[in-house]
Protein backbone atom coordinates (compact mmCIF):
# COMPACT_ATOMS: atom_id res chain seq x y z
CA UNK A 1 0.00 0.00 0.00
CA UNK A 2 1.48 2.82 -1.03
CA UNK A 3 1.24 6.31 1.50
CA UNK A 4 -0.61 9.08 0.97
CA UNK A 5 1.84 11.50 3.09
CA UNK A 6 4.92 11.88 4.10
CA UNK A 7 7.70 12.56 6.85
CA UNK A 8 8.06 15.82 6.15
CA UNK A 9 4.37 16.52 5.91
CA UNK A 10 4.19 15.07 9.53
CA UNK A 11 7.38 16.89 10.40
CA UNK A 12 5.55 20.35 8.91
CA UNK A 13 2.48 20.06 11.54
CA UNK A 14 4.84 18.97 14.38
CA UNK A 15 6.84 21.95 14.11
CA UNK A 16 3.62 24.37 14.38
CA UNK A 17 2.28 22.52 17.03
CA UNK A 18 5.63 23.09 19.05
CA UNK A 19 5.59 26.86 17.73
CA UNK A 20 1.73 27.63 18.74
CA UNK A 21 0.56 29.04 15.28
CA UNK A 22 1.46 28.70 11.64
CA UNK A 23 3.39 32.17 11.43
CA UNK A 24 5.72 31.25 14.28
CA UNK A 25 6.56 27.68 12.78
CA UNK A 26 7.45 29.51 9.21
CA UNK A 27 10.08 31.64 11.13
CA UNK A 28 11.60 28.70 13.06
CA UNK A 29 11.89 26.65 9.43
CA UNK A 30 12.44 29.80 6.99
CA UNK A 31 10.02 28.95 5.03
CA UNK A 32 7.22 31.66 4.09
CA UNK A 33 3.46 31.95 6.00
CA UNK A 34 2.14 31.07 2.46
CA UNK A 35 4.25 27.81 1.89
CA UNK A 36 3.69 25.96 5.05
CA UNK A 37 -0.27 27.07 4.56
CA UNK A 38 -0.21 25.38 1.54
CA UNK A 39 1.60 22.25 3.05
CA UNK A 40 -0.78 22.15 5.73
CA UNK A 41 -4.01 22.21 3.18
CA UNK A 42 -2.41 19.70 1.14
CA UNK A 43 -1.98 17.38 3.88
CA UNK A 44 -5.95 18.44 5.09
CA UNK A 45 -7.04 17.15 1.66
CA UNK A 46 -4.88 13.53 1.59
CA UNK A 47 -6.15 12.77 4.67
CA UNK A 48 -9.59 13.91 4.91
CA UNK A 49 -9.63 16.03 8.19
CA UNK A 50 -9.60 19.42 9.13
CA UNK A 51 -5.96 19.63 11.15
CA UNK A 52 -6.41 23.20 12.31
CA UNK A 53 -8.66 26.12 14.07
CA UNK A 54 -8.53 29.41 14.12
CA UNK A 55 -8.38 30.91 17.93
CA UNK A 56 -8.54 34.79 17.84
CA UNK A 57 -6.25 35.84 14.84
CA UNK A 58 -4.05 32.56 15.04
CA UNK A 59 -4.38 29.18 13.79
CA UNK A 60 -3.97 26.13 15.93
CA UNK A 61 -3.92 22.37 16.13
CA UNK A 62 -7.73 21.04 15.80
CA UNK A 63 -8.29 17.67 18.51
CA UNK A 64 -8.04 15.44 15.32
CA UNK A 65 -4.90 17.53 14.27
CA UNK A 66 -3.37 16.86 18.33
CA UNK A 67 -4.60 13.05 18.23
CA UNK A 68 -2.88 12.32 14.68
CA UNK A 69 0.48 13.80 15.90
CA UNK A 70 0.22 11.95 19.01
CA UNK A 71 0.39 9.34 16.71
CA UNK A 72 2.87 11.08 14.16
CA UNK A 73 5.48 11.99 17.16
CA UNK A 74 7.08 8.30 17.58
CA UNK A 75 7.39 7.69 13.67
CA UNK A 76 8.97 11.37 13.81
CA UNK A 77 11.21 10.19 16.59
CA UNK A 78 12.15 6.48 15.15
CA UNK A 79 12.98 8.22 11.46
CA UNK A 80 15.57 10.58 13.43
CA UNK A 81 17.46 7.43 14.98
CA UNK A 82 17.73 5.53 11.88
CA UNK A 83 19.18 9.05 10.59
CA UNK A 84 21.71 8.69 13.25
CA UNK A 85 21.74 4.93 13.27
CA UNK A 86 22.99 5.47 9.93
CA UNK A 87 25.35 7.97 10.73
CA UNK A 88 27.13 5.91 13.09
CA UNK A 89 27.02 3.08 10.73
CA UNK A 90 28.55 5.38 8.21
CA UNK A 91 31.35 6.62 9.97
CA UNK A 92 32.11 2.13 11.07
CA UNK A 93 31.07 2.11 14.35
CA UNK A 94 30.02 -1.94 14.71
CA UNK A 95 26.12 -2.94 15.32
CA UNK A 96 26.98 -5.40 17.58
CA UNK A 97 29.86 -6.41 19.98
CA UNK A 98 30.25 -9.37 21.68
CA UNK A 99 31.74 -9.00 25.12
CA UNK A 100 33.50 -12.17 26.84
CA UNK A 101 33.26 -11.82 31.22
CA UNK A 102 35.14 -14.58 33.02
CA UNK A 103 32.45 -15.67 35.85
CA UNK A 104 34.65 -14.39 38.48
CA UNK A 105 33.66 -10.98 37.79
CA UNK A 106 31.51 -9.05 39.46
CA UNK A 107 28.91 -8.15 36.99
CA UNK A 108 28.58 -4.54 38.54
CA UNK A 109 32.21 -4.25 36.63
CA UNK A 110 30.29 -4.84 33.21
CA UNK A 111 26.99 -3.07 33.52
CA UNK A 112 27.96 -0.29 34.97
CA UNK A 113 30.23 1.34 32.64
CA UNK A 114 28.07 -0.15 29.97
CA UNK A 115 25.39 2.81 31.08
CA UNK A 116 27.14 5.08 29.94
CA UNK A 117 27.91 3.78 26.75
CA UNK A 118 24.32 2.84 26.02
CA UNK A 119 23.81 7.11 26.68
CA UNK A 120 26.81 7.58 24.00
CA UNK A 121 25.71 5.34 21.67
CA UNK A 122 22.44 4.05 20.35
CA UNK A 123 23.32 2.06 17.74
CA UNK A 124 25.26 -0.67 18.96
CA UNK A 125 24.20 -3.93 20.34
CA UNK A 126 25.98 -5.94 23.02
CA UNK A 127 26.17 -9.63 22.98
CA UNK A 128 27.56 -10.52 27.00
CA UNK A 129 28.88 -13.88 26.91
CA UNK A 130 30.31 -15.92 30.58
CA UNK A 131 33.03 -17.75 30.04
CA UNK A 132 35.73 -19.55 32.31
CA UNK A 133 38.94 -20.99 32.43
CA UNK A 134 40.07 -22.84 28.82
CA UNK A 135 36.40 -20.61 27.52
CA UNK A 136 37.94 -17.95 28.29
CA UNK A 137 41.00 -18.18 26.60
CA UNK A 138 39.23 -19.55 23.10
CA UNK A 139 36.99 -16.74 23.20
CA UNK A 140 39.80 -14.39 23.10
CA UNK A 141 42.60 -16.80 20.83
CA UNK A 142 39.75 -17.56 18.41
CA UNK A 143 38.89 -13.88 18.40
CA UNK A 144 35.34 -14.35 18.94
CA UNK A 145 35.13 -11.51 21.34
CA UNK A 146 35.76 -8.30 20.64
CA UNK A 147 36.48 -6.96 24.28
CA UNK A 148 37.27 -9.48 27.39
CA UNK A 149 37.44 -9.37 31.05
CA UNK A 150 40.13 -12.09 31.70
CA UNK A 151 41.43 -13.57 34.60
CA UNK A 152 45.02 -14.34 33.53
CA UNK A 153 46.64 -12.83 30.38
CA UNK A 154 46.64 -14.83 27.35
CA UNK A 155 49.87 -15.35 26.26
CA UNK A 156 50.43 -12.40 22.94
CA UNK A 157 47.26 -10.64 23.84
CA UNK A 158 48.38 -7.30 25.22
CA UNK A 159 45.85 -6.86 28.84
CA UNK A 160 45.02 -3.93 31.10
CA UNK A 161 44.77 -4.33 34.97
CA UNK A 162 40.77 -4.42 35.66
CA UNK A 163 40.85 -5.15 39.39
CA UNK A 164 40.76 -8.74 41.20
CA UNK A 165 38.13 -11.46 42.58
CA UNK A 166 38.81 -12.15 46.33
CA UNK A 167 37.74 -16.03 46.53
CA UNK A 168 36.18 -17.28 49.88
CA UNK A 169 35.96 -20.86 51.53
CA UNK A 170 32.39 -21.08 52.90
CA UNK A 171 29.75 -23.53 53.78
CA UNK A 172 25.84 -22.95 54.97
CA UNK A 173 25.69 -21.27 57.97
CA UNK A 174 23.71 -24.36 59.91
CA UNK A 175 26.45 -26.62 58.74
CA UNK A 176 28.49 -28.42 61.42
CA UNK A 177 31.70 -27.19 60.38
CA UNK A 178 31.08 -23.60 61.26
CA UNK A 179 31.09 -24.13 65.06
CA UNK A 180 35.18 -24.71 64.58
CA UNK A 181 37.17 -22.33 65.03
CA UNK A 182 40.15 -23.13 62.83
CA UNK A 183 40.13 -26.60 59.92
CA UNK A 184 42.67 -27.79 57.98
CA UNK A 185 42.59 -29.18 54.40
CA UNK A 186 42.68 -33.11 55.74
CA UNK A 187 39.61 -32.09 57.17
CA UNK A 188 38.09 -30.23 54.33
CA UNK A 189 39.11 -33.01 51.67
CA UNK A 190 36.54 -35.40 53.46
CA UNK A 191 33.90 -32.99 52.63
CA UNK A 192 32.06 -32.92 49.23
CA UNK A 193 33.28 -30.05 47.20
CA UNK A 194 31.65 -28.04 44.62
CA UNK A 195 33.46 -26.87 41.85
CA UNK A 196 32.53 -24.96 38.48
CA UNK A 197 33.09 -26.67 35.51
CA UNK A 198 35.20 -25.67 32.56
CA UNK A 199 33.35 -24.37 30.05
CA UNK A 200 35.21 -24.36 27.17
CA UNK A 201 34.26 -26.74 24.23
CA UNK A 202 37.47 -28.54 24.14
CA UNK A 203 36.34 -32.69 23.52
CA UNK A 204 39.59 -33.91 25.28
CA UNK A 205 39.19 -34.49 28.97
CA UNK A 206 42.52 -33.73 29.96
CA UNK A 207 42.73 -30.55 27.68
CA UNK A 208 40.19 -29.03 30.25
CA UNK A 209 41.71 -26.89 33.09
CA UNK A 210 41.52 -26.95 36.99
CA UNK A 211 42.21 -24.38 39.31
CA UNK A 212 42.53 -24.17 43.01
CA UNK A 213 42.75 -27.06 45.43
CA UNK A 214 40.84 -30.06 44.78
CA UNK A 215 41.52 -33.05 46.57
CA UNK A 216 38.21 -33.73 48.42
CA UNK A 217 37.24 -36.98 48.04
CA UNK A 218 34.03 -35.90 46.50
CA UNK A 219 33.12 -33.25 43.93
CA UNK A 220 29.71 -31.74 42.42
CA UNK A 221 30.60 -29.85 39.32
CA UNK A 222 27.90 -27.64 38.28
CA UNK A 223 28.15 -24.37 35.48
CA UNK A 224 28.42 -21.49 37.39
CA UNK A 225 28.41 -19.85 40.32
CA UNK A 226 24.53 -19.21 40.98
CA UNK A 227 23.99 -23.11 41.17
CA UNK A 228 27.31 -23.53 43.21
CA UNK A 229 25.90 -20.94 45.41
CA UNK A 230 22.61 -22.66 45.65
CA UNK A 231 23.99 -26.24 46.46
CA UNK A 232 26.10 -24.93 49.45
CA UNK A 233 22.97 -22.96 50.74
CA UNK A 234 21.33 -26.34 51.02
CA UNK A 235 24.06 -27.70 52.69
CA UNK A 236 25.73 -30.02 49.99
CA UNK A 237 29.21 -28.99 50.56
CA UNK A 238 31.74 -26.59 50.65
CA UNK A 239 33.04 -24.28 47.86
CA UNK A 240 35.05 -21.15 47.02
CA UNK A 241 33.09 -18.42 45.85
CA UNK A 242 34.04 -14.76 44.86
CA UNK A 243 33.09 -12.56 47.94
CA UNK A 244 31.08 -10.23 45.50
CA UNK A 245 28.71 -13.20 45.58
CA UNK A 246 28.75 -14.10 49.38
CA UNK A 247 28.33 -10.65 49.91
CA UNK A 248 25.50 -9.54 47.97
CA UNK A 249 23.76 -12.96 48.49
CA UNK A 250 24.70 -14.58 51.52
CA UNK A 251 24.21 -13.06 54.44
CA UNK A 252 22.99 -15.59 56.97
CA UNK A 253 22.70 -18.28 54.69
CA UNK A 254 26.57 -18.99 54.19
CA UNK A 255 29.37 -19.10 56.51
CA UNK A 256 33.22 -18.64 55.71
CA UNK A 257 36.02 -21.10 56.89
CA UNK A 258 39.20 -20.54 58.59
CA UNK A 259 41.50 -22.91 56.92
CA UNK A 260 44.68 -23.19 57.32
CA UNK A 261 46.85 -21.78 55.06
CA UNK A 262 44.24 -22.20 52.88
CA UNK A 263 41.84 -19.28 53.14
CA UNK A 264 40.90 -16.69 50.64
CA UNK A 265 43.19 -15.83 47.68
CA UNK A 266 43.11 -13.40 44.79
CA UNK A 267 42.01 -13.53 41.23
CA UNK A 268 43.36 -11.20 38.88
CA UNK A 269 41.23 -9.12 36.38
CA UNK A 270 41.94 -8.02 32.82
CA UNK A 271 40.64 -6.25 29.89
CA UNK A 272 42.11 -7.73 26.30
CA UNK A 273 40.94 -6.63 22.67
CA UNK A 274 41.19 -9.94 21.09
CA UNK A 275 40.93 -8.16 17.93
CA UNK A 276 43.55 -5.71 18.14
CA UNK A 277 43.87 -3.80 15.04
CA UNK A 278 40.59 -5.14 13.76
CA UNK A 279 38.80 -3.47 16.67
CA UNK A 280 35.87 -1.50 15.82
CA UNK A 281 35.32 2.31 17.38
CA UNK A 282 32.38 1.16 19.47
CA UNK A 283 34.14 -1.30 20.79
CA UNK A 284 37.22 1.04 21.86
CA UNK A 285 35.43 3.21 23.57
CA UNK A 286 33.49 0.70 25.70
CA UNK A 287 36.77 -0.13 26.85
CA UNK A 288 37.99 3.08 27.09
CA UNK A 289 34.91 3.36 30.27
CA UNK A 290 35.32 -0.09 31.24
CA UNK A 291 39.19 0.98 32.28
CA UNK A 292 37.79 4.64 33.46
CA UNK A 293 35.36 3.03 35.88
CA UNK A 294 38.85 0.95 37.11
CA UNK A 295 40.66 4.52 37.94
CA UNK A 296 37.70 6.26 39.86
Amino acid sequence: MRLKTTLDQWQTLYEIDRAGSIQAAALQLNKSHTTLLYALRKLEGQLGVSLVQVEGRRAVLSEDGKALLRRASSILEQARELELISAQLAKGVESEIVVAVDHLCCLERLYQPMVNFLAENNSTSIQVVETSLSKTTEMVSQEVADVAIINLPITNYPAEAFGFTMMEPVVASSHPLTRMTSISLNQLSMLPQIVVRDLGSVEKLGEKKDVGWLKSSQRITVDNFDHAFSAVEQGVGYCRLPKHIVDSRGSGKLAILNVENGGGYQVPLHLTLPKGAKTGQATKRFYELLLESVSR
